[in-house]
């Protein structure tokens, strides 16, 4: 049998939220490692425990009560152990397929939405408050607005380095390469290296590198942590000290997200800014150059586009 460092080099992304890497992780790699030889256990069944867990978990937070959403935290932080267990068992076992992904990324937005729909309607219910359902809006909205900007600065990243590399090869500054085979290079995904300027340098260049190194995203507040801020973190306050600490927990992680959203819109700006500036240097055309504009858009990214991929371009 495999050792818990091999599981973990062989299963664990090259870096994910602090959450996953702090919390998760360490139990996921040992759960991995103890049911992956165990063939009959598949990642698309393990999606599906998930799953129905998740509906489950959303079953408890209609409630409103205090013990259920207690139940109801605890319940989807088990089904999001799962969904991270399931990845690792394709990747250890070479198990994993194209509808697998399209399983998982389906039944995690499913989950995600069903339980922050029965959370917010269960406290509506017990308390007669609209505030509940106006926050659990703004709390989706919030979800999708950073599913979007992420998709979309992904795209860009890659729109902007296949760009810069053009106009060198054209310049004659360097030789073509294929733009798969580039996306590959260690720290040739982070959109700091093409913001520039001292941007990843200073105390933030010094965190930012420790962070990476114990392959935390420096994005310390975006998706997974939303997620667990308002499905686990948020109930189990509402658990303690009743459903307004709920909104509180909730309030705050919507807060620091939409700082560190900013915080990637304005490295998106200095990198468009960068890479502008250095097709004129060596002589782009300028063609190239204004399409860089954000007035020019780019074409949508697949929606099938993997989280992990689109993780690795967030600062």
């Amino acid at each position: 049998m495999l050792t818990v460092a091999e599981v973990k080099a062989r299963t664990c992304k090259e870096r994910d939220s602090w959450w996953t890497v702090l919390l998760v992780d360490p139990i996921a790699v040992r759960l991995t490692r103890l049911v992956a030889p165990l063939r009959w256990i598949t990642p698309n069944r393990v999606t599906l425990v998930a799953f129905a867990l998740g509906l489950l978990a959303a079953a408890c937070f209609a409630q409103g009560s205090r013990g259920w959403l207690l139940a109801g935290a605890v319940l989807y932080h088990v089904s999001f152990l799962l969904d991270c267990i399931d990845g690792k068992i394709a990747r250890l076992n070479g198990t994993g397929s194209i509808f697998g992904v399209w399983l998982d990324y389906i039944f995690d937005h499913i989950r995600i939405i069903a339980c922050a729909v029965a959370l917010f309607a269960g406290l509506y219910a017990a308390t007669d408050d609209v505030l509940y359902l106006m926050v659990g809006g703004g709390a989706l909205i919030l979800q999708l607005f950073h599913y979007v900007n992420s998709q979309e600065i992904f795209q860009i990243n890659g729109e902007m380095r296949t760009r810069l590399a053009d106009a060198r090869t054209a310049a004659g500054l360097e030789p073509a390469v294929d733009a798969a085979e580039a996306a590959k290079r260690p720290g040739n995904r982070s959109i700091v290296e093409l913001a520039g300027g001292g941007v990843g340098g200073g105390l933030f260049g010094r965190v930012r590198a420790w962070l990476r190194r114990s392959r935390i995203r420096p994005h310390l507040v975006g998706g997974i942590e939303f997620q667990m801020a308002m499905l686990v973190v948020a109930p189990l306050a509402g658990a303690v000290a009743g459903p307004g600490a709920v909104l509180a927990v909730i309030v705050t992680a919507a807060a620091l997200m939409i700082f560190f959203e900013l915080a990637q819109i304005y490295l998106v700006y200095r990198a468009a800014s960068s890479v502008t500036r250095q097709i004129a240097t060596i002589g782009g055309s300028t063609r190239n150059t204004d399409a860089l504009a954000f007035t020019a858009g780019f074409p949508a990214i697949h929606p099938r586009t993997s989280e992990e991929e689109v993780d690795r371009t967030r600062t």
